[in-house]
């Protein structure tokens, strides 16, 4: 086959490619301007629309924290000996005053009879010397004793007063020792283990048996950052607060499970000073605990008021979509286009409702229902809604 052959059929090759994409650019805008059409046909979607309820509300601040005993205290020997009986069960709740270890004590009862018998001889000596004493200073002035001897009587009087209340003294030593043997519990509260057995050695130098830690009430302790700080004494100062180092400036809780914040308390402290390295202050609050439930260690939040009572918008929390990093809600414009628009919210409040500090204003029009069908930019058909507390419970 020579050149002119295959020219020819190089050209009738091209040819037929040429035809086939045109054939299939003319398919694609067909394809194209019929997806047009019928997103052209298609009727907008039906929203729910309604302005943001206004409602009167006080602006709330939420930490995260730990829950802290009002007292811990670890319970140590104070005198040496074996360890003669324990007087709880590990774990369990103790009353003040109740036993909770007791040492031998058959020692320290030898030394307080000692110290006894020591202060009664300490005693008879002291009356032998104010008697004599007595005696010396009615003869003095017949000549019958000297002056000397008088002298000599009143240094031995000061030796035996000083004697006997040395006599005292150990006895008083020795019957703290022999109460030392029996080591009670100083607050009331949830004891830990054992950490020592009976029949044990234990020394005075301070072994630790366990500890004791008071649960009703009980603290609640956070980190306040420098900035809501300043904001809370901006607010005291302009008298919209009351400052958070008062005694009775109410807090709720609620533990990391917790739906609502059946916790209420009182703000019990703020410190001193903040921490440079953190930027924060360490704050802590009470609250009762009187089924015990809480335990000393576990995680919580707090919420405290941050601004008096003032008009919020609210919406449902079933209208807040997500746009990356930002919340939105999809309001209707005058020409009822949809937009996504951006909000800062707030606090939740109960019955499903967000504020929403900034992004809305009270005549906007928020979708409240039919989010499922709407997109920003596309034209729907807003029907007319009600924002309430119930509106957590609608279909979208």
């Amino acid at each position: 086959m020579g050149p002119p052959v295959i020219r020819t059929l190089a050209g009738v090759v091209a040819l037929a490619l040429v035809g086939g994409l045109a054939g299939l650019g003319w398919q694609a805008s067909r394809s194209t301007a019929a997806t047009m059409a019928q997103a052209a046909a298609r009727p907008a979607p039906s929203v729910v629309v309604s302005p943001p309820l206004v409602r009167r509300v006080v602006d709330q601040r939420e930490y995260a924290g730990r829950f802290e005993p009002t007292a811990s205290v670890e319970i140590r020997a104070r005198v040496s000996g074996y360890l003669q009986s324990i007087g709880f069960e590990d774990g369990q709740i103790v009353q003040a005053g109740q036993t909770l270890f007791t040492i031998d004590p058959r020692p320290y009862q030898a030394a307080v009879a000692e110290a006894r018998a020591q202060l009664s001889s300490a005693r008879a000596q002291r009356d032998l010397a104010d008697l004599e004493l007595r005696r010396a200073e009615q003869l003095v002035g017949t000549s019958a004793v000297s002056r000397s001897t008088l002298d000599q009587r009143r240094q031995q009087k000061q030796a035996a007063d000083a004697a006997f209340e040395l006599a005292q003294a150990g006895l008083t030593r020795a019957q703290l020792d022999l109460d030392f043997t029996e080591i009670k519990a100083p607050i009331s509260g949830r004891v830990s283990n054992r950490r020592v057995d009976a029949g044990s050695l234990v020394s005075d130098a301070g072994t630790l048996l366990t500890t004791v830690v008071a649960l009703d009430p009980i603290y609640f302790v956070f980190d306040m950052s420098e900035r809501d700080f300043v904001a809370y004494g901006r607010a005291v100062k302009s008298g919209d607060l009351r400052s958070i180092r008062d005694r009775d400036v109410p807090i709720e809780a609620r533990l990391q499970d917790d739906d609502g914040w059946p916790y209420q308390g009182t703000m019990s402290f703020v410190d001193n000073r903040l921490e440079s390295g953190a930027g924060t202050i360490r704050a802590r609050a009470v609250l009762a605990n009187s089924d015990l439930f809480i335990t000393p260690g576990q995680f919580g939040r707090l919420r405290l008021a941050s601004s008096g009572e003032h008009d919020a918008l609210l919406v449902p929390e079933a209208a807040l979509l997500t746009d990356q990093a930002s919340r939105i809600v999809l309001t209707v414009a005058e020409d009822d286009t949809l937009r996504a628009t951006p909000v800062r919210l707030g606090a939740r409040l109960p019955g499903g409702l967000r504020v929403v500090e900034s992004g809305l204003k009270a005549e906007d029009r928020v979708v409240i229902n039919g989010l499922l069908r709407a997109r920003a930019g596309q034209k729907v058909v807003p029907q007319p809604g009600e924002i309430a507390p119930a509106a957590t419970a609608m279909v979208n």
